[in-house]
């Protein structure tokens, strides 16, 4: 099928703005043409994709925006927390997640001192220790 290419625009950009769309992807459910079609149309880095990533992000901007502000406004703990998740430091952010892990051992090895109440305690460390060595090794 034969695609006018200022039509098939039009068309993307009023889809974009009448259903607050955040992704090429959600724009084929609203033209007449898939995701290939609109790609093939408005190749990377032209003016036209260009212009309809724009109008996208703009979406995206203003549908966090308006979620941070209802967030904002909410007296439930978790909204709040949820909030606070979202515009957290790095550090706050790892001081609120409790399952947080820190993968910067680049490679090191990582020491950890055990405190040690019994002997039995102290050979199932070593045995687990050792374990864990022979698999990284393997």
């Amino acid at each position: 099928m034969a695609y006018d290419k200022e039509k098939l625009l039009e068309q993307c950009i009023d889809a974009i703005k009448k259903n607050n769309l955040f992704s090429v992807e959600d724009i084929q459910h609203f033209v007449p043409a898939c995701k290939s079609t609109i790609y093939k149309h408005f190749p990377d880095n032209s003016d036209e994709l260009n212009t309809l990533k724009g109008l996208l992000e703009a979406n995206r901007v203003k549908t966090k925006s308006a979620i941070r502000a209802k967030l904002f406004k909410s007296n439930k703990a978790s909204e709040l927390l949820a909030l606070y998740r979202l515009i957290a430091t790095p550090e706050e952010h790892q001081k609120l997640n409790q399952s947080y892990v820190d993968h910067t051992s680049k490679g090191q090895s990582i020491k950890s001192e055990f405190i040690v109440s019994t002997k039995e305690q102290a050979e199932e460390i070593n045995d687990f220790l050792e374990d864990v060595k022979k698999d990284a090794d393997k």
